[in-house]
């Protein structure tokens, strides 16, 4: 017979964080949260160093977006850029375009962003705006909102071509969540297939009724999934957040929803085990309302999670005209966490409403390209505010030049102060590739391993 297991920690993958579960903690709220939350879906995925040539070789970068890239539902917009018909937007992800319009019918579709002619972009990259047609700025061919080829200057000149034969080709293009989605893969599998069990959790979560506020760009000194792993674990915490600090850390819990969904949801406002003198309420309530304009103070022998919940839901109802008082506890005030190969993030929760989205470069390794919204609930009656202005930040520029981002301006300063250092780091190191975690970096691990099927699937020699 083989050695009796003696304890978690002998199980790989198995050992937990003293102290109550999640799933304990959120049974203890006063408001029961959305069935979701409760789910538990750990995964042991291997503990193999991942090599630095993953994030550093650029023959492995360049079969991403040969390989991955082109096979991968990926959010474009938010449906509020293509509002009306004629709308278009322009996604760009490395070498592949597409231009997305709203036709006069008021369906939305997506097309190569490529003249049938001669290859000249239809659309500047990164480009939105109107048109009522799409003509090639070269040499004027003309294509109707559902991709007809409607004028052909001097056709007498082109007897081999066709109306049907130099359509445009279309993109796969879908709608969830209140964004607009693409897969440059014609063969692709439907959207709501691809997202697993998002499309289920998110119907608890009201999620596609709202709008955005704020929109930032961020340029970052890194590879791209070096600049996703930053956010895919609260390991960090104590030292990037907290100046290392024993026991800041919270309740964190790790979900793998295969094949291409990953979650953690990390508890705010309860004492860490791990924390030698536990915090007072008052000193809580103290971190939660930090950077949150309330109106009100902590009451003697009520929780400082529950009361700052009460008062965000009065604030929200307040401002946006709706009422939040039946939102539990953890949707209020947790940080909520979906994260959806291959770039994707979504925060469902209410005062952390976040999207992130991460793209590489087209040409450097050790650049990438870091999309943050912040949404908000949509008035109960009138229009939304339209889309903002992106805020481009440079890769030295401060996150809080962004005033939408309010105190959260400062946290994500320290999320990406490190990014220069671990891209020097893994070129640096004698170790050839970074050591995770079982648990708590168990979707660094996923990311990695989702990446490396979509390459050798396309005949790239992931070990070579």
């Amino acid at each position: 017979m083989g050695k009796p297991i003696e304890s978690a920690q002998e199980v790989p993958g198995a050992a937990r964080a003293p102290g109550p579960s999640l799933h304990e903690q959120l049974l203890a709220d006063p408001t029961p949260p959305p069935w979701p939350l409760l789910v538990e879906a750990p995964a042991f995925l291997g503990d193999q160093d991942v090599p630095y040539s993953n994030y550093t070789s650029n023959e492995y970068f360049d079969a991403e977006f040969d390989h991955m890239w082109s096979k991968t539902w990926q959010w474009a917009c938010h449906v509020d850029h293509l509002a009306e018909p004629g709308d278009y937007y322009v996604y760009d992800i490395g070498p592949h375009s597409a231009v997305i319009v709203r036709t006069e019918s008021g369906e939305i579709k997506a097309y190569v962003n490529a003249c049938m002619h001669r290859g000249t972009q239809l659309k500047p990259a990164g480009g939105c705006g109107f048109a009522q047609q799409l003509k090639c700025p070269f040499h004027g061919w003309t294509w109707s909102l559902d991709g007809r080829l409607v004028d052909l200057p001097d056709r007498w000149d082109f007897p081999h071509v066709s109306d049907q034969s130099h359509a445009l080709p279309e993109v796969q293009v879908a709608e969830f969540a209140g964004f607009v989605w693409l897969n440059f893969d014609p063969e692709a599998q439907p959207l709501a297939d691809y997202l697993g069990v998002i499309p289920s959790h998110f119907a608890e979560f009201g999620f596609e009724d709202r709008y955005v506020e704020t929109h930032v760009r961020k340029k970052l000194p890194c590879n791209w999934k070096a600049a996703i792993e930053a956010f895919l674990e609260a390991y960090h915490v104590r030292e990037t957040h907290s100046t290392g600090q024993l026991g800041d850390e919270v309740t964190t819990q790790y979900d793998i929803f295969p094949p291409n969904v990953s979650r953690f949801i990390h508890t705010r406002g309860l004492n860490s085990p791990q924390r030698p003198v536990p915090q007072t309420e008052e000193e809580l309530f103290a971190g939660l309302t930090r950077g949150f304009p309330l109106d009100g103070s902590l009451p003697p022998g009520v929780r400082a999670r529950d009361e700052f919940a009460r008062l965000f839901k009065a604030d929200m109802s307040k401002r946006y005209g709706r009422d939040m008082s039946h939102l539990s506890e953890s949707i209020v005030v947790d940080s909520i966490e979906y994260f959806c190969f291959p770039n994707a993030f979504f925060f469902p929760g209410l005062s952390l409403p976040m999207i992130y989205r991460f793209r590489p470069d087209p040409d450097d390794v050790d650049i990438s390209y870091f999309d943050l919204l912040i949404l908000r609930p949509r008035p109960p009656e009138g229009d939304s505010p339209p889309p903002p202005e992106v805020i481009e930040l440079d890769i030295d520029d401060s996150y809080t030049l962004a005033k939408g981002l309010g105190g959260l301006g400062r946290v994500y300063d320290q999320d990406t102060s490190n990014m220069k250092a671990q891209t020097l780091g893994f070129r640096a190191s004698r170790k050839r590739g970074q050591t995770l975690g079982n648990y708590q970096e168990v979707r660094a691990r996923h990311l990695q391993l989702r990446v490396a099927e979509f390459l050798r699937a396309g005949g790239f020699d992931t070990d070579g």
